[in-house]
């Protein structure tokens, strides 16, 4: 089940989505938020999907009609994963494994930073003109986890989404204040929907990132050095993780063609990020 965040008259209201139409979701037990969905489980998510198998094709509404809102709308944290994509020179020298830390980096993005698939981002230019895009795969934390082993992980997964990292590389943020630099308003979108867990391997999946249809990113999820069991085993040692909390899971190495490793985010731009499995994600820049 795909699980989107619309905004409808004003509000958010999740709805379900299949191939070029989506279903607002209207359950008969009363509305749910996402978080309140990803906390019920999975007995839960299979009603929501019959519920949706029920209903009339006159229900189902065109997707590109639709106004998108972050598909998590209120995470409780964002943590994300630093340098957790093995690089082209790992896999020639095969030292991956040795030269593997113990424990993944962490850094944090402000929940506030949350955008929507679709959106237009803008920042005070004044403040950083050097910002960059980064594709990763999100996890979507369903019921509470906390000091669970890499073999419980699983079940403790709602599903999984994209995430565009989008991150200020001045020295002053993005070198002694990651939270800073990495959660701007909008620098974290988020979408376009949820794929829940039942429904895709994330194991092995291409993933990238394109600025106006040119490749800055292309990668396999394989590539990881941490697994995402063992990511979430790691963080709920030592914090909760909530219903509708996310894990950014890391990004692949940057290609060296152009419009290269360089190349920052300008007025104009599209950027889109995509996983296999999932769709895209895009993010106007203004």
């Amino acid at each position: 089940m795909r699980i989107a965040t619309i905004v409808d008259d004003g509000r958010a209201r999740l709805s379900v989505v299949r191939d070029d139409r989506l279903l607002p979701l209207e359950l008969p037990d009363g509305p749910m938020s996402l978080r309140e969905l990803a906390a019920a489980g999975p007995e839960r998510w299979r009603r929501a999907a019959t519920w949706a198998d029920a209903q009339p094709g006159a229900a189902w509404r065109p997707v590109e009609a639709a106004t998108f809102g972050p598909a998590v709308p209120d995470p409780g944290a964002i943590y994300t994963i630093g340098h957790n994509y093995r690089t082209p020179e790992d896999d020639a020298s095969d030292a991956s494994d040795a030269s593997r830390s113990t424990r993944p980096l962490v850094y944090g993005k402000a929940v506030t930073a949350v955008g929507a698939h679709g959106a237009t981002l803008a920042w005070d230019r004044n403040v950083t003109d050097d910002v960059d895009a980064e594709c990763e795969l999100g996890v979507v934390i369903g019921p509470a986890a906390f000091a669970v082993d890499a073999a419980e992980a699983a079940r403790h997964v709602f599903g999984y989404t994209i995430i565009n990292d989008i991150s200020a590389r001045d020295a002053c943020l993005d070198g002694d204040q990651w939270l800073i630099g990495k959660s701007m308003p909008g620098f974290c979108p988020v979408g376009p929907w949820i794929v829940t867990a039942d429904e895709i391997d994330p194991r092995d999946l291409q993933l990238g990132c394109t600025i106006n249809d040119a490749a800055i990113q292309d990668g396999r999820t394989a590539q990881m050095r941490s697994s995402i069991p063992e990511l979430i085993a790691y963080l709920s040692r030592h914090v909760r993780l909530a219903p509708g909390d996310l894990i950014a899971t890391g990004t692949p190495t940057r290609l060296a063609a152009p419009p290269g490793p360089g190349r920052r985010l300008r007025p104009g731009d599209e950027v889109t990020a995509w996983i296999e499995g999932i769709g895209a994600l895009t993010t106007r820049i203004a």
